[in-house]
């Protein structure tokens, strides 16, 4: 009697906020059923810790890994020499709230309903040809997520920073199987980095503090409370998304550097630097503790970074846009013991296979009727190139905004899309076209492929149509009464008429 009162204050006060991250939290016992178990992983009784960090925005050339001559990254650039860098990982949308639901779920958003930011009824209204499927905001309570396989394990889990998937207690990251959760709510974007913060779910620092190195701290004092059992951290960052806000001594660092390849935002590249040295803060905390050895790390962007802050060159479009530089994204993983240091790959990877990947790492079952759309990149990870030939899809069948520089009325309009191999189909429903790009040759997709290898572009198509039908993926068939493409456009308060 006395644990059991002595646990309904831990987890009272852990909801209140008066139980900071340095605390273990005990994590309820999960009740639901296991599945058969999945392939094998490493032994039961040794399983690893892991670690997602999850940067928001950043684009695909945003690292010195990549490639990046202005920005600084030395330690993201030490966490991608100690693994593997994936050259071709892909967000499963262009936009932040259903690239983390796919994420966490394994699902393709036409299985978890999260397609977009809020309303899918972006741009002119009367440039919509269709009336968009609705939109969900929030991450069903019925999809199982990473933490909650999970706990089976004896896994406790942390949620340390933008979540944009509801709030606790129905929809938050505890509702959704986490332990702890340190910043995460509904928001997509903060109005300021620097304390106070207003965010409810995190206590506001010394006035001044800045974001993300508070995250950062948070997560250290998450892993070192529970240095001696195996944890799940996710940590995401709020950065790089906007307000461009960094500490003064950074912004005036880049201020005196010139710019290269496109990149020249001095402010930028400051909120990425304090990115980079959370992640070596990290890095640091894993060997001082020794778990450095027992501890995959994962590095990775929701989306492509913003057109007018920075470039995706050589890469077509920017974040909003299905086109490479909205979907591709910079990403590590270091598996010590497993992974040769120094590994790259070309394979093309998204996010879904992230929770199957973690699943076979920990030896952890799979549920009873749980889909996971994605693959696991444990053979890939040891060096076996074996997911080359298979397909990746996005679908999307509603309206986005067009980029910050206003090109256009519509960054992405309804569309399915599919990368095999080299070959990539896109899939237009508002004109009824297909683009199909060579990204082998052309990874700027400004040829278009389609007409001159019709039966390429037709054997795509017909993979693209035989996985909408098997995942259920809906398209929109009701015509927007209000279509009228020889209206003008007419713009109030910053926005579309009737956005």
């Amino acid at each position: 009697m006395r644990r059991l009162v002595l646990g309904c204050l831990v987890l009272c006060l852990v909801q209140v906020g008066l139980l900071q991250a340095d605390v273990p939290v005990e994590a309820p016992p999960d009740t639901r059923p296991e599945g058969p178990a999945g392939p094998p992983g490493g032994a039961a009784g040794n399983r690893p810790n892991f670690i997602i960090i999850y940067a928001d925005d950043l684009g695909w050339m945003d690292t010195g890994f990549q490639g990046s001559r202005y920005y600084e990254t030395p330690n993201l650039d030490r966490l991608a020499r100690a693994g593997m860098v994936f050259r071709s990982a892909y967000a499963n949308s262009p936009v932040c709230a259903p690239s983390r639901a796919s994420l966490l779920s394994g699902e393709y958003p036409p299985r978890h309903g999260v397609y977009t930011v809020g309303s899918a009824e972006r741009g002119p209204a009367h440039l919509r040809r269709w009336v968009p499927v609705p939109n969900a905001t929030e991450l069903k309570r019925s999809v199982i997520t990473i933490p909650e396989a999970l706990k089976s394990a004896g896994y406790v889990s942390a949620s340390i920073g933008k979540w944009h998937l509801g709030d606790d207690p129905g929809a938050g990251p505890r509702a959704q199987g986490f332990d702890l959760n340190a910043g995460g709510n509904h928001n997509g974007h903060l109005g300021s980095y620097f304390s106070p913060y207003g965010i409810v779910e995190l206590q506001d620092g010394p006035v001044g503090e800045y974001l993300t190195d508070r995250l950062t701290n948070e997560a250290i004092k998450f892993i070192t409370a529970n240095a001696q059992r195996p944890f799940f951290l996710y940590l995401s960052h709020y950065a790089v998304h906007t307000p461009l806000q960094a500490k003064r001594e950074l912004i005036d660092k880049y201020k005196a550097k010139a710019g290269s390849q496109g990149q020249d935002e001095p402010v930028y590249a400051a909120m990425i630097e304090s990115l980079d040295q959370g992640v070596g803060a990290i890095l640091d905390t894993l060997d001082r503790l020794g778990l450095a050895s027992s501890t995959v790390v994962f590095f990775l962007s929701d989306n492509g970074g913003v057109a007018d802050v920075t470039s995706m060159g050589p890469l077509r479009g920017a974040k909003g846009s299905f086109y490479e530089g909205g979907l591709r994204v910079p990403m590590a993983v270091r598996w010590p013991g497993k992974t040769p240091a120094g590994s790259v790959t070309d394979t093309p990877v998204s996010g879904v296979d992230l929770f199957p990947t973690i699943l076979q790492m920990a030896h952890v079952r799979v549920r009873p009727g749980q889909v996971l759309d994605g693959d696991s990149l444990v053979s890939l990870l040891q060096g076996k190139d074996d997911l080359r030939g298979r397909a990746i899809y996005w679908h999307f069948p509603g309206y986005m905004d067009p980029d910050a520089g206003r090109r256009g009325p519509f960054g992405a309009t309804p569309c399915s899309v599919v990368r095999v191999g080299d070959w990539k189909l896109i899939e237009k429903f508002e004109d009824d076209t297909i683009e199909m790009y060579d990204l082998g040759r052309d990874p700027g997709e400004k040829t278009n492929l389609a007409a001159s290898n019709a039966d390429k572009a037709k054997e795509l198509s017909t993979l693209l149509l035989d996985w909408r039908a098997s995942i259920g993926a809906v398209l929109p068939t009701v015509r927007n009464p209000r279509y009228n493409p020889e209206a003008p456009v007419v713009m109030v308060g910053g926005k579309y008429e009737g956005e």
